[in-house]
């Protein structure tokens, strides 16, 4: 497809570089069967879902994944998107025409690393040194990856290793946070339980390869960066029972909802997964396992603004994003939310 098909104007201002507090006093744009819309609150969630539907949030916990260091006299940056061992991450580096295979980049607060190959695509397999857990030295040296969006208006500050932190973030790995989730609260959870409204959850570690802009002019081109995820055994089971039962599965953010999709088989019924996906989402797929979607506002042109004109049709999510802009809602990691239900 035309990947103009996914362009609109967003204007600058729209866009949140903090989140509200408390979080689940966001906005909710409802998108409903035919395009309905109805604007409510997080906090509504739990009169907006009925007894028995289960939602699927992601308890990876973002890691401060960005590096910046020295190459001799030449300044590298680095984020970090995918673990490939103990002790090397594939990586994009900025000012990368400085560094060649071999070269080791101080980090400082002595953590080195070797630019151990660089990947077609141009981005690089880095491996520190030493004995230290890595997660040690990136807490030592690195910073929370703030998307590049925020992060070009706002330098990373104290309040973000809280902020861009999920109430369910347990297992480290994640380079982005599953920001569908950010609107939780201890609160909302125990109203949504009240209201007979089940919880599972599942793990991917979001990587940095979310926020790349798709540059080909057609989806067919372009390539998604694999991510990896597990869905326990366990928890597959129960989804699935749920749905035998007349739950529906309401996928919280795009993350769980393609590790559901990659999990699914051709009958919808999910099974046990662990290992990479890189599953790319876009009209004319049909859904196997969700029954909707709670989730940010996306960038124009983005992999996952496909993703959500799949899910309720491209005309109604044009629609839909022209309220939001309209009528003040706030996009992005630190925006306010939308629940999406194509059933009604």
């Amino acid at each position: 497809m035309d990947v103009d098909l996914f362009d609109f104007d967003l204007p600058p201002e729209r866009i949140a570089l903090r989140p509200v507090s408390p979080r689940d006093a966001a906005r909710m744009l409802v998108v409903g069967q035919g395009g309905a819309l109805a604007d409510r609150h997080v906090r509504d969630l739990p009169s907006l879902l009925r007894s028995g539907d289960v939602l699927v949030v992601n308890d990876t916990r973002v890691i401060p994944a960005q590096l910046e260091g020295m190459r001799g006299q030449a300044r590298i940056g680095a984020t970090l998107h995918k673990r490939v061992d103990l002790r090397a991450w594939d990586a994009f580096v900025r000012n990368a025409k400085r560094l060649k295979e071999g070269d080791t980049i101080d980090f400082g607060e002595e953590v080195l690393v070797t630019a151990e190959a660089r990947h077609e695509e141009g981005s690089w397999r880095l491996r520190f040194a030493g004995e230290e857990p890595v997660e040690v030295l990136l807490e030592r040296a690195g910073r929370m990856p703030l998307p590049p969006y925020i992060a070009a208006k706002r330098p990373t500050d104290a309040a973000d290793k809280a902020d861009y932190q999920t109430m369910f973030a347990e297992k480290e790995g994640a380079v982005a946070a599953p920001t569908a989730a950010l609107h939780f609260t201890p609160e909302l959870t125990a109203a949504l339980k009240e209201a007979g409204i089940k919880r599972e959850t599942l793990t991917l570690h979001v990587g940095a390869g979310t926020f790349l802009p798709v540059k080909a002019s057609d989806t067919a081109d372009h390539a998604m960066h694999a991510e990896w995820g597990r869905i326990e055994s366990e928890t597959a089971q129960r989804l699935n029972e749920a749905r035998a039962a007349g739950g529906r599965l309401i996928a919280v953010g795009t993350t769980s909802l393609r590790l559901l999709e990659s999990a699914a088989d051709e009958a919808g019924i999910i099974h046990p997964f662990e290992g990479d996906t890189a599953i790319f989402i876009t009209p004319g797929y049909r859904f196997r396992a969700v029954n909707g979607l709670m989730t940010n506002f996306h960038l124009p042109r983005s992999t996952l603004f496909m993703l959500v004109s799949a899910l309720m049709g491209l005309d109604t999510m044009q629609a839909a994003y022209a309220y939001a802009i309209e009528h003040g809602c706030r996009f992005y990691s630190y925006g306010d939310s939308s629940l999406l239900l194509p059933e009604g």
